[in-house]
């Protein structure tokens, strides 16, 4: 959970700084975000089934 909330932060540091930075450069870390958002949604979901299970 505390990993969300440093990525919240993190993304809402980015959109608040997305008025001075390049376009290019907002996107490129928008999009690290996102991957690093689906990544650990993937994982929460693998754990979550595997502990389901036994």
């Amino acid at each position: 959970m505390l990993f969300l909330v440093v990525a919240l932060l993190l993304l809402g540091i980015i959109l608040g700084s997305a008025a001075y930075l390049p376009w290019a450069v907002t996107l490129v870390v928008g999009a690290v975000i996102v991957a690093w958002l689906v990544v650990f949604a993937g994982r929460e979901r693998r754990r979550r089934d595997r502990t389901r299970r036994a």
